[in-house]
């Protein structure tokens, strides 16, 4: 068995939709479990629905019917019998969204939030199955809310290993293709959860390891993991190979190339991890695998729109075990994840994403008990493999606000100068 997994970027239209299918023909009769996002940006406006319908924000059948008219026009391309029963079925499916957003929401943002966005998977999903179909690309549609099942912590469902292990043992024994969502699992109530946002990735991972798979291969629109993104960085080097440490690491900075939680469950059974370009499908890409060697050359991570805290006691006391643990559980309560922290004497700074949704509820929790001072419109650049070169070079212009260094990573929190 090998899993592939194609992104919104690989689906976003109808052509994309077509290369999907020229890319599984080059593994005739392979048994191969596909992994699809959304289309496109459509987990962006899937959200932006979520927001008209939980806040009023916006007219949600108007955002709404943008969604309807960018899938149908991918399917009117894709199918010329226009009484395709694709059509049928994704009519049915926003009948269902429309019955979502009819009334007040009954249940917290998070709950609804899953629900909602979790249908741009589903929808993806029917789309790209009933085309390979009609390509002769025999292939089956898998719920997968039917095989990943996680508990009630909605938008970062945690996996039930033991139910999806056993749940999965059926899809195994299964031959030729399975099309399947990624970022998506349910409930033991039948509620859809999801898995963090491009949570696609770590789908892929948990399929193969509950299958035990061959391989996991990641189809982007870059020629394989590179040591910088390219949108800030003009010249940029293709790494051949990685350890599954340094991928762990890499993701977990920020490297938005794979989910942080993609690599463990591979590491745990040595499957190998590809990411290859779906543009040159024969080009070699990188392979990520358990090689114990250090990466050549640096890589640089960039993290914008980030908010520096600072939180110290209201008395001027020591930041202590007792503050930090009262700190971490506020963090872990209203789910704001801390990209890189420093502590001191008397205060205990952290840097992390400026998410409108979570961050005042935060920081108006903690100026309870805290004195909290924040800067925002910053950057995180994090540098793995550093040398004082690298730290000069991604900082001109540019204000160190706060600085950690270990033996192989640099973190910096900047500002323009």
């Amino acid at each position: 068995m090998k899993v592939f997994k194609f992104g919104g970027a690989s689906v976003k239209d109808a052509n994309a939709v077509k290369n999907v299918g020229r890319i599984l023909n080059l593994f005739p009769n392979e048994d191969i479990i596909v992994v699809i996002s959304a289309m496109g940006k459509v987990t962006n406006a899937l959200e932006r629905l979520t927001d008209a319908f939980f806040y009023k924000k916006e007219n949600a059948a108007d955002v709404l019917n943008e969604i309807k008219q960018y899938h149908f026009d991918i399917v009117d391309q894709l199918f010329s019998n226009k009484q395709h029963p694709i059509y049928d079925e994704l009519n049915n499916t926003f009948v269902e969204l429309e019955w979502a957003i009819e009334d007040d929401p009954t249940h917290s943002y998070n709950h609804e939030y899953d629900q909602i966005v979790s249908m741009g998977e589903l929808i993806s999903t029917k789309i790209v199955s009933a085309y390979l179909n009609e390509a002769n690309i025999k292939n089956q549609w898998l719920d997968a809310r039917g095989i990943i099942q996680t508990d009630n912590t909605y938008r970062e469902g945690r996996v039930d290993w033991e139910l999806t292990q056993k749940l999965s043992e059926n899809l195994s024994q299964q031959k030729g293709i399975t099309i399947t969502q990624g970022f998506i699992g349910g409930t033991s109530e039948n509620f859809t959860t999801t898995l963090g946002r491009e949570g696609s990735d770590y789908t892929a991972a948990i399929l193969a390891f509950t299958t035990n798979s061959e391989s996991v291969t990641i189809w982007k629109d870059v020629p394989g993991v590179l040591n910088a993104d390219p949108k800030w960085f003009d010249e940029t080097k293709k790494l051949e190979q990685i350890s599954y440490q340094d991928a762990i690491e890499l993701a977990y900075y920020g490297a938005t190339v794979i989910h942080p939680k993609t690599i463990k469950p591979l590491q745990n059974k040595k499957i190998p991890l590809y990411v290859k370009s779906f543009i040159d499908p024969n080009e070699k890409g990188t392979v990520i695998n358990e090689i114990q060697s250090p990466l050549p050359i640096p890589c640089f991570i960039f993290k914008v729109n980030q908010v520096l805290i600072s939180i110290s006691p209201k008395d001027f006391s020591f930041i202590i075990e007792e503050n930090l643990s009262d700190i971490f559980n506020l963090f872990a309560e209203k789910q704001v994840k801390v990209n890189v922290m420093q502590n001191s004497a008397i205060s205990f700074s952290v840097s992390v994403d400026n998410d409108e949704r979570k961050l005042p509820d935060l920081i108006k929790t903690l100026q309870k008990d805290y004195r909290v001072l924040y800067n925002d419109n910053l950057e995180l650049i994090t540098i793995r493999y550093y040398d004082q070169a690298t730290i000069e070079r991604v900082t001109i212009d540019k204000k160190i606000l706060l600085e950690v260094k270990s033996r192989n990573t640099v973190q910096l929190v900047v500002k323009n100068a």
